[in-house]
């Protein structure tokens, strides 16, 4: 990046403002400082957290990554918020359910052969959480099959899915109640199982924490646990895995000027 940048000032295509601006760490709105070299040192561009931005934040720090050519990852966005920013975003993608705002720079083309990442919700109310995980991974790139509804009420329901589980490259695994889905899966694969508790529970349940501490507390192998609810998380960290085995990461490199 730096070399390009500076071959183009010498030929005089980009202007030392302009190199300048290129090249700075970060771009600062006021109220927000974009970091544009996120996908440079981490592979990935910076993703906005929605909740408890307005929508004019929200549009104006979309704005500032879609500018430089980054792919856009908005979680946490209701539907209100949502249909605000779409006004002035109208090539964005809203899913509700996963209550995400997406706008990708290019279509991702990847089938099978490059393996994916199996998303698995023990029940229907544990959707929004695994979307959130599905959607995040989709939009980073990776390949995603949803196993949903499958919870160890009804182990048949999991074994019914068990070859096309064992042959992904990563399982973000997402349950509530008491949390054991991750525990049978982690028994059955040979891949890392990512683990998302929700607050998918009756009153003991303390809000996800049982779930939690279940997933904590887990003695099958090769399994890590996220924070409750966060969807997100798994699916960010599934991807990075996924990407990391096929191959299909950004080169990192001249991250910092």
């Amino acid at each position: 990046m730096l070399d390009d940048v500076l071959e183009q000032v010498r030929s005089g295509a980009l202007s030392v403002a302009e190199a300048k601006a290129r090249l700075a760490a970060f771009e600062d709105l006021g109220f927000a400082k974009v970091d544009h070299q996120r996908s440079k040192r981490q592979g990935f561009p910076e993703i906005v957290y929605g909740e408890g931005k307005t929508a004019d934040h929200i549009i104006s720090i979309a704005c500032a990554l879609q500018a430089r050519g980054s792919s856009v990852l908005v979680t946490r966005v209701d539907k209100e918020k949502a249909v605000t920013v779409l006004r002035a975003c109208p090539d964005y993608i809203y899913h509700e359910t996963a209550r995400v705002l997406y706008w990708k720079k290019e279509q991702m083309h990847a089938d099978d052969s490059q393996g994916y990442v199996a998303v698995i919700a023990a029940g229907t109310s544990d959707l929004r959480v695994a979307e959130e995980a599905a959607v995040t991974a989709e939009v980073l790139g990776s390949r995603v099959h949803r196993i949903y509804d499958v919870g160890v009420a009804g182990i048949h329901r999991l074994l019914s899915h068990l070859e096309e589980i064992q042959q992904a490259t990563v399982s973000v695994v997402v349950a509530g109640m008491e949390g054991a889905l991750p525990s049978v899966v982690g028994g059955l694969v040979s891949h890392p199982v990512i683990a998302v508790p929700t607050s998918v529970g009756y009153g003991a349940h303390f809000q996800g924490l049982s779930a939690l501490l279940t997933m904590l507390n887990s003695c099958a192998s090769g399994i890590s646990v996220v924070n409750i609810d966060n969807g997100f998380g798994g699916g960010y960290n599934a991807a990075l895995i996924h990407q990391l085995v096929h191959g299909g990461g950004q080169r990192i490199e001249n991250a910092i000027p």
